[in-house]
C-alpha cells in the first residue's frame, strides 16, 4: 500500500508525496480580484515540502465573485500578479494549481453588482435573495469564461486547474436536485445536470488539450434534505472522470464544507472512499484531519490516494515538512 510520503505521478503531474494543501479563501486580493504580495507571502510560506498547491477558489465573471476580495481571473491583466505567486512556489519544486469557480445563487448582489445567477429561481441553505434563472446563452458564456480563466491560468504558469463543483456554488447548484428545477436538457437526470460542467471539461481540453491536468471538487453529497444523495455523486463521478478530469476532489455540497452532522478527521474521507472505489483517477480526502498520522493512515487504507490539509496547515506553514520528516523516521 502506497503511504502519505510516496510520490504519485498523475499524467504531467510528478506529485514528490500524496500532501495537499487545499484552496482557502484569504481574501487578499484588491477589489479588481488581483492578487497581491500578501499571496506571494501566504503561499510561499506554506508551499514548502508539499505534493500539491491548490489555490483558492477564483472567480470567473465579475457576476460569479463571492466576496469583495475574492481573488480573479476575469481578464488577462490578472494574469502578471498571479504569475508572481506560482513562480514563489515553483522556488519550492511544488506543483501548483488554480481553483476557478462561480459563485452562482450564493453571491449577493451588493457583491455581484446584479441579481444573483443560477439554474433555478430557488434560494439554497445559505438563504440570502432569491436568484433569477440563468437563460442558455448566458450558461454557454459562463462556460466560455471558465475556459478563458483556464487558459489564463496555463499561461499564469499553473500546473493545473481545479472546477470548483462542491460548497453551494453555481456548479454545485447544477448538479443538486434541490436547487436545479429545470425542463430543459441542463435539468432532470443527473446528466443533464451535468451538461454544465461537461461542457466547461469539453471547453478547457479543446483550450489546453487532452494532458492538461483538470481536478474537478465534487460536492459528493449536499447533506440537506431534498440535495444530491451520495449515490448520485459517485455517478457524478464517474461520468466526470470519462469525461476527462484528472483528478477528483471530494467535499460538501450545499452543506457547504464543514457539515455540522459530519465529524473527523476525515470528514468527506467515507464518501471519497466510495467515490474512490468508483473511479480510475486518483481521489483526494480532505476534513479536519491534523497530524501526519491521521494523514498516513487514511493513505495506507487505501480509501484515498491524496490527502489534503487545511486548517492545520494554516495554523502550521511547516505542516508538511515536519510531517515528511517525522514519518520518514518512523518506517
Amino acid at each position: 500500500m502506497s503511504r502519505l510520503i510516496d510520490p504519485l505521478k498523475v499524467g504531467r503531474l510528478n506529485l514528490r508525496n500524496r500532501i495537499v494543501m487545499p484552496p482557502m479563501a484569504t481574501e487578499y486580493a484588491t477589489q479588481d480580484g488581483e492578487a497581491t504580495e500578501k499571496h506571494v507571502q501566504h503561499y510561499g510560506r506554506r508551499c514548502k515540502g508539499l505534493g500539491l498547491l491548490i489555490v483558492e477558489h477564483t472567480f470567473v465573471t465579475p457576476e460569479g465573485r463571492l466576496s469583495r476580495h475574492q481573488l480573479g481571473i476575469q481578464f488577462d491583466a490578472l494574469i502578471p500578479k498571479l504569475r508572481r505567486v506560482v513562480e514563489v512556489v515553483h522556488e519550492q519544486n511544488t506543483p501548483i494549481a488554480l481553483q476557478i469557480t462561480h459563485a452562482g445563487g450564493a453571491t449577493t448582489r451588493e457583491v455581484a453588482g446584479v441579481q444573483p445567477q443560477a439554474p433555478s429561481a430557488v434560494v439554497g441553505p445559505r438563504g440570502g435573495e432569491v436568484p433569477r434563472e440563468l437563460r442558455k446563452e448566458e450558461i454557454e458564456a459562463i462556460s466560455g469564461a471558465f475556459a478563458e480563466a483556464a487558459r489564463r491560468a496555463e499561461e499564469a504558469g499553473f500546473d493545473a486547474v481545479e472546477i470548483h463543483g462542491a460548497h453551494g456554488f453555481l456548479l454545485n447548484q447544477f448538479l443538486s436536485p434541490l436547487t436545479n428545477r429545470r425542463i430543459d436538457e441542463y435539468g432532470g437526470t443527473i446528466q443533464n445536470r451535468l451538461r454544465f460542467s461537461l461542457d466547461i471539461i469539453s471547453r478547457i481540453r479543446d483550450a489546453l488539450g487532452s494532458d492538461y491536468p483538470l481536478l474537478y471538487r465534487l460536492g459528493a453529497e449536499d447533506g440537506v434534505q431534498g440535495g444530491l444523495l451520495l449515490e448520485e455523486g459517485v455517478r457524478a463521478a464517474e461520468i466526470l472522470s470519462r469525461a476527462g478530469v484528472s483528478i477528483i476532489d471530494v467535499s460538501g455540497g450545499l452543506g457547504g464544507s464543514r457539515p455540522s452532522d459530519l465529524v473527523g478527521p476525515g470528514l468527506f474521507v467515507p464518501q471519497a472512499a466510495v467515490v474512490r472505489k468508483a473511479v480510475d483517477v486518483p481521489v483526494i480526502g480532505v476534513g479536519g484531519i491534523t497530524t501526519p498520522e491521521e494523514a498516513d493512515s487514511i493513505v495506507l487504507s487505501g480509501k484515498v490516494d491524496l490527502v489534503a490539509v487545511g486548517r492545520a496547515m494554516l495554523k502550521d506553514p511547516d505542516w508538511a515538512t515536519k510531517a515528511v520528516n517525522r514519518l520518514k523516521k518512523s518506517k
